[in-house]
Order: structure tokens, then C-alpha cells, then sequence
């Protein structure tokens, strides 16, 4: 009887133990199937001004979509700098305090932000330097489009035009960007390589402080000026800011801009208007989903600490202290017979956001409904 009794002790621990693991093995199920596979984590999206449209517009909102949709447990700390070296560097100590896991830094200064980078790795924060590579700083990753390239687009675009106009040497007034962003040296750089190559005259030459659509302008009026309503033939503008104070200063002195080519870049909705109806020659697009969703993929990946998603980095870029891994993102040339395939094709700006009424009949000419 007491042999029994023990056998029977021994059959309930075994059927104990079973019942055990199973029920652990049911909660092992429930805790996969109810979170992100990599957890949480803290990302910092601190992006460098507001002049420029399209970082409140696009880069902010795309970014926010893609991290929620990767990982809807993480939180983003967001600010924007107003192109204030200062403010941003403020911005940098808040998100360190935060305790972010990852930071992704779009620089006021290129240079300058190196300081910044240092300020987060000291305190264990990996850095993606994102549009404007970060110099002399010990970055994890970058994502950008090809800056140098995007030079190179408006060179091409404008050396043609003036050859059609039949003046192939110009002269020209070369507006360039803010020159304490690299990405303006980049433009500079890939423009000007064009420029020397087809014996492009450069009458004028400015770098615009802080990208500033009122100091392009004031720069063009100078240029005006200096060599007279017929000393130049084309205007290479580095962007839409800066495009726009340009052709608002050719007005101004009255001049058409739709006779003299004006470049831009950035795609922006008052760009696309003007080009629509003959003011502006041609911007550079720059889809800004990919550049936004491949950011948004290596934040994600950094914070959890696991390696970046296959296929996303695809080049490199040295900032002078290292080759930096990189996502390269491509950019298209925009003119007023592609903008449909483009712009429209993409969704970047709808239909009835740029066919307001002032450009109605521009947008039927060109076959936008």
C-alpha cells in the first residue's frame, strides 16, 4: 500500500511538472506575439531649420511614420534648430539628458556639430548624420543624396539651356548656399565643375548666409548692379529660397525671368509654381520618403542594437576623420515637362495644392488636371 501510494505521488509530480511547462510555454507565446521584436527605445530627430520648407513638411512627418510603422513602442525626441548653431547645441544636451538611445543630427554648421557628436558619444549615444554630413566627427552612419551630384544636375540643366539660348559661355551669376553647411560646398563644387568644363563665364559669385530667400535677393540686386540688366545670362541658385529671391529681385528691376534660366533645388510647392509658368527654369528633386524611411530604419536598428536592415547602406563619404558607412538616396532633375512624372507621379505635392488658381491655366498647359 505505501509503494502504491508513492507511485501514485511520483505520477502527479511528473504531470506537475508537464502542466508547468506548458503553461510557461503558453506565456512564452502571448509575450512574443504582443510587442515589436526589438522593444522600445528613445530616437532623437533634431533637424537643423524651418527657411527651407520641406524638413516640417516632409523629413519630420515621413521620419515619424516610418519609426511607428518599424516600431510603435519607441519614442521620438523631436526639435528643430532654426538655423541656430547655438539652439541646436542646446537641443543636443536636452536629448543627452533625455537619455536617447540613438540620436540622428541634421547640422546647422557642419562643422561645428562635431562638438555635438562628441557631446552624445561621450555619454554612449551612437550618431546618424542625416542630409548634411557632419565633418571631422566619429559618426556611425549617414544618410544623404549625392550633394556633389545634385551640383552636377543644375551645372548640366543651365549649361544646356544657355547653349539653346545661344549663349553657351553665359556669362552667369552663380548664387550659392549658406557656406557654413557642407552640403552648400558640395553644390558649389559639382556645379562649378560643370561650369569650368563648358567655359561657363561666372560674372558674379555669392555665398548666401543662412540660405536666406532676402539675402539671395540682395545679392542678385547687387549683381544687377554691378553688371547691368544685360551682363548675365542665366542664374545658378543653389535652391528654391534662394531661386525665389533671385527672380523676385529680377522683377524688381524688370526684368522677365521667364528670358533669363533660373536654377533651384528641393522641389519646393512655390518652385514648382513658378516653374509651371515660366519663372523658374528647373529644381532638383529630392524624394524625400527614402531618405526619411532609411534614417528611420538605422535609428530603429541602433536603438535596439542590432545591425543596419541588408541593402541600406550602399557607399561611403569621408567626413576628414573617417569613411563614414552611408545610405545614398538618388535625385531627379524637375522642369516644366516632367514635373506630372515626377512630383505628381510621387505624390510629393498634389494637384490641387499647386494648381491654386493664379497657376490654373499653367497646370492645364502642361497636361496637370
Amino acid at each position: 500500500m505505501d509503494a502504491m501510494k508513492r507511485t501514485r505521488l511520483l505520477l502527479l509530480a511528473v504531470v506537475g511538472v508537464i502542466a508547468a511547462l506548458g503553461l510557461a510555454a503558453c506565456g512564452s507565446d502571448d509575450d512574443d506575439d504582443g510587442g515589436s521584436s526589438g522593444g522600445g527605445g528613445t530616437i532623437a530627430f533634431l533637424l537643423p531649420e524651418t527657411q527651407t520648407a520641406r524638413y516640417e513638411t516632409q523629413d519630420k512627418p515621413l521620419f515619424e511614420q516610418k519609426v511607428e510603422e518599424l516600431c510603435p513602442d519607441c519614442d521620438i525626441f523631436y526639435q528643430n534648430a532654426d538655423q541656430d548653431p547655438t539652439k541646436q547645441q542646446s537641443q543636443v544636451e536636452a536629448a543627452v539628458t533625455e537619455g536617447v538611445d540613438v540620436m540622428v543630427l541634421d547640422p546647422v554648421d557642419s562643422t561645428a556639430a562635431a562638438g555635438m557628436v562628441q557631446r552624445a558619444k561621450d555619454a554612449g549615444i551612437p550618431v546618424i548624420s542625416y542630409d548634411r554630413l557632419i565633418l571631422e566627427a566619429d559618426l556611425d552612419y549617414y544618410v544623404e543624396f549625392n550633394s556633389q551630384e545634385v551640383g552636377v544636375q543644375q551645372g548640366q540643366a543651365l549649361a544646356k539651356k544657355l547653349a539653346d539660348d545661344g549663349n553657351p559661355t553665359g556669362p552667369i551669376v552663380q548664387i550659392n548656399g549658406d557656406p557654413k553647411d557642407n552640403n552648400a560646398k558640395l553644390f558649389k563644387e559639382g556645379s562649378s565643375s560643370v561650369f569650368d568644363k563648358e567655359g561657363i563665364e561666372v560674372a558674379k559669385e555669392y555665398d548666401t548666409p543662412d540660405w536666406l530667400p532676402e539675402n539671395a535677393q540682395r545679392e542678385m540686386e547687387q549683381a544687377i548692379t554691378a553688371l547691368g540688366e544685360d551682363g548675365f545670362k542665366g542664374v545658378y541658385a543653389a535652391n528654391d529660397g534662394t531661386a525665389g529671391g533671385a527672380i523676385a529681385a529680377l522683377t524688381g528691376a524688370g526684368l522677365d525671368p521667364q528670358t533669363i534660366p533660373v536654377t533651384g533645388q528641393d522641389a519646393e510647392l512655390a518652385a514648382i509654381q513658378r516653374i509651371l509658368a515660366g519663372e523658374q527654369y528647373m529644381t532638383v528633386y529630392k524624394p524625400i520618403k527614402p531618405l526619411a524611411d532609411d534614417a528611420a530604419e538605422l535609428a530603429v536598428a541602433v536603438a535596439q542594437g542590432q545591425d543596419p536592415p541588408e541593402g541600406i547602406i550602399n557607399g561611403s563619404e569621408d567626413n576628414g576623420t573617417e569613411d563614414v558607412p552611408t545610405a545614398i538616396n538618388k535625385t531627379i532633375p524637375v522642369f516644366k515637362d516632367n514635373v506630372k512624372d515626377t512630383i505628381i507621379a510621387d505624390d510629393y505635392w498634389s494637384p490641387q495644392e499647386i494648381c491654386t488658381k493664379q497657376y490654373a491655366q499653367a497646370c492645364k498647359d502642361a497636361g496637370i488636371q
